[in-house]
């Protein structure tokens, strides 16, 4: 790929490129030389472009061609299974691609990036109660809202578990749900100060992540940080489930009534 030459001439650096890294460099320029939807090339005619015998300007060193060409398949193999370039509808197999509509939206090293923060959360990392519309999300860049609906689904959780009614919520049905002494999801088995902790944990999350985007519009654009935490709300959805699954079942209407 000619055009590789001149962005990143030096072997060293190219070769010490991560996939995903000369990957990302690789989808711009292709973006950049074929701008058209329906514009096609053929693999192997760019890494051939790599190596011109007798054309002037930047050349890699001639002796380390394997390094270079292995560097360039291991990013281009990145960019296929990543669904970035895709094969061609018709020719399919005999090596003639495209850049997929994903891979158009992502034109700068900005959007580029905020692509691989959405895709540094594997689905399986997910709670299943959040897996379909958060990682949606983040795919999509959106990463305000998948923070606000992560941390939203954790307060749902909690109030469904705790056998609260719709209209508690936010950090004061946070410290109820974890109250060290009485709230339903205690582990009263815990010591005092880890129980203090654990309520801390979700009133903190809570207030810090999901009260504020429902009150005002704030906006998210760091990938990384939105999954990190996607990733904690995962982890406290877990948290519910466990004590939910410890917890007896709450007393029925008619268990209520015998009791009074």
């Amino acid at each position: 790929m000619r055009e590789l030459l001149t962005t990143i001439p030096e072997t060293d650096v190219l070769v010490l490129l991560a996939p995903e890294e000369l990957g990302g460099v690789i989808l711009r320029l292709l973006n950049q030389r074929f701008p058209n939807p329906t514009d096609q090339f053929h693999w192997g005619n760019l890494s051939g472009e790599l190596w011109p015998r007798s054309s002037p300007g930047p050349k890699y060193e001639a002796n380390r061609e394997t390094e270079v060409n292995a560097s360039f398949v291991e990013a281009w193999s990145w960019l296929e299974a990543n669904g970035l370039v895709v094969p061609t509808p018709r020719t399919g197999s005999d090596g003639w691609r495209m850049v997929s509509r994903r891979g158009r939206t992502l034109r700068s090293e900005k959007e580029f990036a905020d692509f691989r923060g959405g895709s540094l959360v594997p689905k399986e990392l997910l709670h299943p109660s959040i897996v379909d519309t958060v990682w949606v999300s983040l795919l999509r860049r959106d990463f305000s809202s998948a923070v606000f609906q992560a941390m939203r689904q954790v307060e749902i959780a909690v109030r469904e578990a705790s056998g609260f009614n719709e209209g508690d919520h936010g950090v004061p049905m946070i410290r109820r749900a974890f109250h060290k002494e009485n709230g339903p999801l205690t582990d009263l088995n815990a010591q005092e100060g880890e129980r203090e902790a654990l309520s801390a944990l979700f009133a903190g999350a809570v207030g810090s992540y999901k009260n504020p985007h429902s009150h005002r519009n704030v906006q998210m654009d760091d990938a990384v940080e939105a999954a990190e935490i996607v990733i904690l709300a995962s982890h406290l959805l877990r948290i519910v489930d466990a004590r939910r699954s410890n917890s007896p079942a709450p007393a029925s209407s008619s268990d209520r009534s015998d009791l009074s």
